[in-house]
């Protein structure tokens, strides 16, 4: 089936939210996801059903840079 994935249209073979996370690399990850807009809690993914056309958002918290805070105190 074809969906959106972050703006990208994607193929999956995934019918299911946690399944298609695995097929397209997020596995274990620590990330929150949305469909068509509306939040979809870690608990609910294995039950949320995907369906052609919808919009998925996968965000990934974003990670301070330490190199940078290092460069700056020098």
């Amino acid at each position: 089936m074809e969906i959106m994935v972050n703006d990208e249209r994607t193929r999956i073979q995934s019918g299911v939210l946690s399944e298609a996370l695995v097929e397209l690399g997020y596995g274990e990850a620590k990330v929150a996801t949305a469909i068509d807009g509306v939040f979809v809690p870690r608990s609910a993914r294995s039950t949320r059903i995907l369906r052609e056309g919808e919009k998925l958002e996968i965000l990934a918290p974003m990670q301070e840079d330490k190199s940078c805070e290092s460069m700056e105190q020098s």
